[in-house]
């Protein structure tokens, strides 16, 4: 059986794609899975377990320049990758124009069948050209985890039942962090996860400092990845107020995930990178300023769990989080 998952987007719903292709392993040993996401995301994609092919899109950058020589290239390329197999299921677990489009363009094999969300989840987008594409639209329970969403809806296409465990498949090549051993500290760094496309998702600098400066005492030192140049200068000013530091160069998600999984834990707000201390199964507390960690939170591990309050969980919140979560060990 030949398997495509539509999640082309963001950093974090990519990851939560990820349990819902183990499921499909387990399910259906024999079939052959393949993914179209953007081309940013590849790279991680390349990481979870049970893929065949990566099919890249690189939307955000062709809307740019929709009608240039070069685009219409790109472009032509991509719609014959995606239909260079034809396949017996399609399934769209985005839920917009988008990834509407690119469900509607995949070969289908004789038989084959494009599946979709039939209703709007809380919290999630929801466009109507979804269910418009499909051939068989599948209803969701609306107050569903964003990643239970994607594992009902493969489940239910396919015809089986969503299995107990929850498995992330993501592979990396862990190693002691540089970070300990540049600045000769025992103890694995902890990484922060500062960043995010809301500023309102954020987290007070000073409550971070604070935070770092606790660690510090204890014997670790502080990683700060970054994505974007206001992130940067954020890891920068937080590095500058605390003893033992680190501003991460940035990496790719590949790389970046290898990195992380040398840490001894991840502190973070609501964000993709979070999502991928949770994927790696690191000690990891998930900083919420909304009441949305139902939705989008770490579930079902002692070593990971979200701290929620209003304008913003105190620092002392979030520490007796960490001294909980830390105290179960690292990845098993």
């Amino acid at each position: 059986m030949n398997i495509l998952i539509v999640k082309v987007s963001s950093l974090g719903d990519v990851v939560h794609t990820m349990p819902a292709v183990q499921d499909l392993r387990q399910a259906l040993p024999g079939a052959r899975i393949d993914w179209v996401v953007e081309r940013g995301f590849a790279p991680l994609v390349r990481r979870c377990a049970g893929v065949s092919r990566v099919i890249e899109l690189d939307l955000r950058r062709w809307r740019k320049s929709p009608l240039s020589a070069g685009v219409r290239r790109e472009w032509q390329a991509f719609r014959a990758a995606l239909r260079q197999q034809p396949y017996d299921a399609v399934i769209d677990l985005q839920g917009l124009t988008k990834s509407a489009l690119v469900a509607w363009l995949a070969a289908l094999a004789p038989g084959g069948r494009r599946y979709a969300l039939a209703n709007r989840t809380d919290g999630a987008g929801y466009e109507p050209p979804t269910r418009w594409v499909a051939d068989v639209a599948v209803p969701i329970e609306p107050h569903t985890h964003a990643v239970m969403r994607s594992r009902e809806l493969c489940a239910r296409a396919l015809g089986y039942q969503v299995p107990d465990l929850e498995c992330f498949g993501l592979e990396v090549q862990a190693q002691r962090s540089l970070d300990a051993i540049e600045k000769g500290v025992a103890r694995a760094p902890v990484a922060f996860v500062h960043g995010t496309s809301r500023a309102d998702k954020q987290w007070p600098l000073a409550h971070w400092i604070e935070l770092g400066r606790r660690l510090n005492a204890e014997g670790h030192a502080v990683a700060l990845p970054h994505g974007s140049e206001e992130e940067l200068r954020r890891s920068e000013a937080l590095a500058r107020e605390l003893p033992l530091a680190r501003v991460w160069p940035r990496l790719a998600l590949d790389a970046l995930a290898d990195e992380m999984a040398g840490c001894a834990g991840v502190v973070g707000v609501d964000s993709g990178l979070s999502h991928i201390a949770v994927a790696l199964g690191l000690p990891h507390v998930q900083i919420y300023n909304f009441d949305t960690a139902w939705r989008t939170g770490p579930t079902g591990s002692a070593r990971q769990c979200s701290v929620f309050a209003q304008p913003a969980p105190t620092v002392d919140a979030v520490w007796q989080a960490w001294q909980q979560v830390s105290a179960t060990g690292s990845r098993q």
